[in-house]
């Protein structure tokens, strides 16, 4: 018997949230280095989690894929990990 987590359809949705979630990253001015030091690791690894189980993914390829010139300085309001892109968005200090 297989194990879910391990099946070909999951390890894609993980990669393809990850990716997803790097993209906004990128679009919000998220230093990854910060980013990955809060917490310890923690909020980054929280923050990952949130993204796989995420079901507002459509919503978000949108607002990705919006003009540079219409984006957000801001992560959308819909995103749960808005407060933590803001807190590592470059710029600020954690």
């Amino acid at each position: 018997m297989s194990d879910f987590c391990y099946s070909r359809p999951m390890l894609n949705r993980i990669f393809r949230q990850a990716a997803l979630m790097d993209r906004v990253m990128e679009r919000v001015r998220v230093d990854p280095m910060a980013a990955a030091r809060v917490d310890s690791g923690m909020a980054w690894y929280e923050a990952r989690t949130k993204c796989i189980a995420c079901r507002n993914e459509r919503q978000c390829r949108d607002w990705v894929a919006r003009p540079e010139a219409d984006a957000y300085s801001q992560p959308p309001e819909f995103c749960h990990n808005a407060e933590f892109f803001r807190r590592c968005s470059k710029g600020i200090r954690n």
